[in-house]
């Protein structure tokens, strides 16, 4: 059976997006964190990660997410209407 996606909802994929966006970005900021923890800071100014950027870092790609996956969706959306979206085949499962 084939089905067509018409229209992505730009708002919920964005909130999706900017949620799973922030837990992933954790999957880089915890192991900066513990990183910068135990290793020795070089001499110099600006060699350092700061601890605010890092804790800042989860919430500006879920802003990210938020604002840029409902970009993408408004113009699939446009772009749907023209060439009429994507195809999609689905089967059932002889199980279900």
């Amino acid at each position: 059976m084939t089905k067509r996606v018409s229209r992505i909802a730009p708002w919920q994929a964005g909130k999706l997006f900017a949620l799973i966006y922030f837990f992933l970005s954790l999957l880089f900021v915890i192991p900066l964190v513990l990183v910068s923890a135990v290793v020795p800071i070089p001499a110099g100014p600006g060699h350092r990660l700061g601890t605010g950027f890092l804790i800042f870092v989860p919430f500006l790609y879920a802003l990210a997410g938020l604002i840029f996956v409902p970009l993408g969706c408004w113009i699939y959306n446009m772009a749907a209407k023209v060439v009429g979206g994507l195809q999609v085949s689905v089967t059932d499962d002889a199980d279900a």
